[in-house]
């Protein structure tokens, strides 16, 4: 289990509901984000998760509810919200012609903001990249590159969109260590996975959404147990370690690059 969140709320939504015509996406939900806590968004596709997060990043409207950041209402004080958020783009969303150098100036320009893009890629592990083009990066290095962009103002949350998605494993867990790191650092971070070994290993709490709901809130070991209770158990016994365990003890835990 991660450190544990100092319990003072950084978000706080009550009843948030947004609708496409007739369909409700998101059905009045409520729950609060803590300060300096990994803070796990999970959900089938469809569950509402990426609606709900694109409404506190001021992405997306809401219909009703409330939403709180750090004090700031989303209803009156957006820009301000703004300004204390980080969101990671899609790899996609990078001009692949131009250098990691040139890509840090031209967002910390967007951003109004003086930025030290070596001390960034040292803190990402791709200062040795630094004169490369996005487009010559291997798909992890893309990944913390663009984990990277996130912190060139300086949030004090940041908002994660299954950053791992078709990593192999070196990559993958390299990529939970640099978000403990931020984490370590004081920033709050979101996250969203489809992978549930990620998200008991990096969330201090997860509230779990389905059809637009919350239906369970609470640290990964709490729900755990609480199955446990119930009298589950798993049709074969449960190993001391699993495949991927294997697979990096055999190969490494050092990133080769494409």
């Amino acid at each position: 289990m991660q450190q544990s969140a100092t319990g003072n709320s950084i978000i706080s939504v009550k009843n948030l509901t947004k609708n496409y015509g007739a369909f409700q996406a998101v059905k009045s939900i409520s729950f609060e984000v803590y300060t300096g806590e990994i803070f796990g968004l999970l959900g089938p596709n469809g569950a509402g998760k990426s609606t709900t997060l694109e409404i506190i990043e001021t992405l997306r409207e809401k219909t009703s509810g409330e939403v709180m950041v750090k004090g700031f209402n989303l209803d009156t004080q957006a820009n301000a919200i703004k300004k204390i958020i980080g969101v990671q783009l899609q790899t996609s969303g990078f001009y692949p012609g131009l250098n990691l150098i040139e890509l840090v100036d031209l967002f910390a320009g967007l951003y109004n903001r003086k930025a030290d893009a070596q001390e960034l890629l040292r803190l990402v592990n791709l200062e040795d990249k630094a004169k490369n083009k996005f487009k010559e990066l291997s798909g992890g290095q893309k990944q913390r590159f663009s984990i990277a962009t996130t912190l060139i103002n300086q949030p004090e949350i940041i908002f994660l969109d299954e950053p791992t998605t078709g990593l192999d494993p070196q990559a993958r867990r390299n990529l939970w260590d640099l978000i403990k790191n931020i984490r370590a650092k004081g920033t709050t971070v979101i996250i969203t996975t489809h992978y549930m070994d990620e998200a008991e290993q990096l969330c201090d709490r997860i509230a779990i959404m389905d059809e637009g709901k919350i239906i369970a809130l609470a640290s990964p070991d709490k729900l755990i147990d609480d199955l446990v209770a119930t009298g589950f158990e798993r049709p074969r016994q449960v190993k001391a370690a699993n495949l991927e365990d294997v697979f990096i003890h055999l190969t490494g835990k050092e990133i080769r690059e494409e």
